[in-house]
């Protein structure tokens, strides 16, 4: 079987794909970080300690540390994602983000921006499946993104089409990694399962024979997670070679016993039963009940006739579908891995059952019972999900994800309806769709019920994992939407807050907005002064570049002009608290920028500066800090607005701002 397991990340809503047990915990020193930077870390961290290095990877580590830039090339399968993310974690840093670019898609900056990088970034560009076209696209434009990768001191990883032609300006930057030894990365996934090395270390035929076929990376992690489920639903006194049998059964035989068990079992209770142990396989036997009673009715209407205590007791009737209840009341097939192979084949034969059975998913997930635990109810719509994918169905997953957010909705469905959603974008055949539905989502659609709540979710604490300025326009326009809450708001700029390239890009696109009260209600939170005078490291402050400086004076004359005096005038209080507590020339810079923007008033401008003064002597009242420092700062912005007025001797400047960028 070829289906996908996952762990559910809760809290973070992320999907780890890939078979196997997953356990992601956070590092004390990341406390203070958000869900998106946590979890993406804790994701190559495991990556890094799963991987056997293929030969080449120490080349590779060498030519990336040397010029920032190295381009992977091999045979597909190989496992060169896994190692242009490996080699980008080992260059993480505080200051910068992990970012795929995805050059074409919505939103997505142009490989030539010098916006796209920032200090530290560790940027992976995953061309393995590109066409000649878009390969030759992407080399044109590498020259300007590894002069912005140089300048950032950020690191580039491209993995290129195998057998692509690559410039001869660029083969210094190439290096080829060999495929890895399939029987040592069966090992070291074993071992990572917790199998004994005198287990996994004997030879085995059907090991062997798995291993001939030189599959990719990823069928071999499945056959090595089989191994292990083999393991644990095996006998006390089984050893490795019989888990090993078990498992190549698994793969090769199960399609064809589900096809054969349904057609013995024509019944539709009998039916009813088998479809819920393979959507809710290890889930209580009280569970896997009320969900066959469930699904039954709504296919049909209830029967009516015998008594309950005249119908066949539970354990019979899991007999007859090859499943038993352990004595925990656990519900599992006798047949490794056979829940798959019943799921695959009611999906694939009896396409008319799809739709109900999403309508059924939310109702289990519902249900009021104390053994529908969390890992429960995601497993069920891991499952779910899974189908709709392994078929093509992407659509059809967007649907029901909506379906789930809308209308009477509750904890749990929102719950299933993120997981669902995470599970497309984790998917590397459909993840571009779902990327693209979210945008539409985002920035056009009717946003009814909770789906805006489902999208901030998904937004901030997954697509912001690798894509973060997907993110940031997908949250921007949910933002900007938003009425009656802030969710997306905060969402947006908590993640600008951790990046000071994209606080600039968010800046620049509300300086170039139609500043309607949303967006000027966005840059009054964005425009933060604590972290426009942050100073990550030893380099400069936002606030400091002068392009940061334009869209600030920008937004804040529109402020000044398009808002009420009581909306902005806290946020104007705030500025002149951070001017005074401010070390260095921040305290003044903030101060010119305020009095600029004033100054483009033609109209108010004598009634806006009137305003502002009256702002600094309410911020000298109320400044939590050094009271004389407060008054200072008063008669500061006091000259700096005579001198804007033309009554006073100009003010000298602040500082000198730096160029456009760093």
């Amino acid at each position: 079987m070829n289906q996908h397991t996952g762990t559910w990340v809760r809290d973070s809503g992320v999907t780890i794909t890939g078979s196997g047990d997953v356990h992601i915990g956070t590092h004390p020193q990341d406390s203070d970080k958000p869900a998106f930077r946590r979890v993406a870390e804790d994701q190559l961290r495991r990556l890094r300690y799963v991987l056997v290095a293929p030969p080449g990877m120490g080349d590779a580590r060498a030519v990336l540390a040397d010029s920032g830039t190295v381009i992977l090339d091999g045979v597909p399968g190989n496992g060169r994602s896994a190692v242009a993310r490996v080699l980008l974690h080992e260059h993480h840093r505080d200051s910068g983000v992990f970012h795929e670019l995805l050059p074409g898609e919505e939103s997505e900056l142009s490989l030539q921006d010098p916006d796209l990088v920032g200090t530290g970034d560790q940027l992976l560009l995953d061309l393995s499946a590109a066409d000649d076209r878009r390969w030759a696209t992407a080399q044109a434009d590498l020259p300007a993104l590894r002069k912005a990768v140089h300048e950032q001191r950020a690191h580039l990883v491209v993995v290129m089409p195998h057998r692509g032609v690559l410039d001869p300006d660029l083969q210094y930057c190439r290096v080829v990694l060999q495929r890895p030894s399939s029987i040592g990365v069966l090992r070291r996934h074993l071992r990572l399962h917790g199998l004994a090395p005198e287990q996994y270390l004997r030879p085995d035929g059907t090991v062997t024979g798995f291993l001939t076929a030189n599959r990719p990376m990823r069928e071999t992690a499945e056959f090595a997670d089989l191994i292990r489920r083999a393991r644990e639903a095996g006998q006390p006194g089984d050893e490795f070679g019989q888990w090993c049998a078990a498992a190549g059964r698994a793969r090769n035989d199960g399609r064809r016993e589900a096809a054969a068990l349904v057609t013995k079992r024509r019944e539709a209770p009998q039916r009813a039963l088998l479809i819920a142990v393979s959507m809710l396989h290890g889930a209580h036997a009280d569970v896997v009940h009320r969900a066959a009673e469930q699904l039954l009715s709504a296919l049909g209407p209830p029967s009516e006739g015998d008594s309950p205590l005249q119908h066949r007791d539970l354990a019979e009737r899991l007999s007859e579908i090859s499943a038993t209840a352990a004595p925990n009341g656990q519900v599992r097939f006798d047949k490794l891995d056979f829940d798959s192979a019943v799921r695959a084949h009611f999906w694939d034969h009896m396409p008319d059952l799809r739709p109900h059975l999403g309508t059924w998913a939310a109702s289990v997930v519902e249900l009021n019972d104390p053994h529908v635990v969390t890992v429960v109810r995601d497993g069920l719509v891991e499952r779910v999900a899974g189908e709709y994918l392994r078929t093509g169905r992407a659509d059809g997953l967007g649907a029901l994800v909506e379906r789930w957010s809308t209308g009477a909705t509750s904890r749990p469905r929102l719950e299933a309806a993120v997981h669902a959603l995470t599970r497309g974008l984790a998917d590397p055949v459909h993840a571009r769709y779902f990327r693209e539905q979210l945008y539409q989502w985002c920035a056009n659609r009717p946003l009814k019920g909770e789906l805006a709540q489902v999208l901030v979710r998904v937004c901030a604490d997954v697509l912001a994992t690798s894509h973060p300025d997907q993110a940031l326009v997908r949250l921007y326009h949910l933002a900007r939407r938003e009425h009656g809450t802030t969710r997306a708001r905060q969402a947006l700029c908590d993640l600008v807050a951790r990046s000071r390239r994209l606080h600039r890009v968010l800046l620049d696109r509300l300086a170039r907005s139609d500043f309607s009260p949303a967006h000027l209600g966005i840059f009054l939170q964005a425009g933060d002064p604590e972290l426009l005078t942050l100073r990550p490291g030893t380099s400069h402050a936002l606030i400091d570049e002068q392009t940061a400086q334009r869209s600030l004076t920008t937004c804040w004359h529109a402020v000044l002009t398009e808002l009420p005096p009581e909306e902005w005038q806290a946020a104007a209080r705030h500025w002149l608290h951070w001017a005074t507590a401010g070390t260095g020339p921040h305290g003044g810079i903030l101060l010119d920028l305020l009095v600029s923007a004033a100054q483009r008033c033609t109209e108010k401008r004598g009634k806006i500066f009137a305003l502002l003064y009256a702002c600094a002597r309410d911020a000298e009242r109320t400044d939590p800090g050094d009271a004389a420092r407060a008054a200072e700062t008063t008669g500061l912005l006091l000259r700096k607005i005579s001198a804007a007025q033309g009554i006073a001797p100009a003010a000298p400047q602040t500082t000198a701002p730096r160029g456009t960028r760093p």
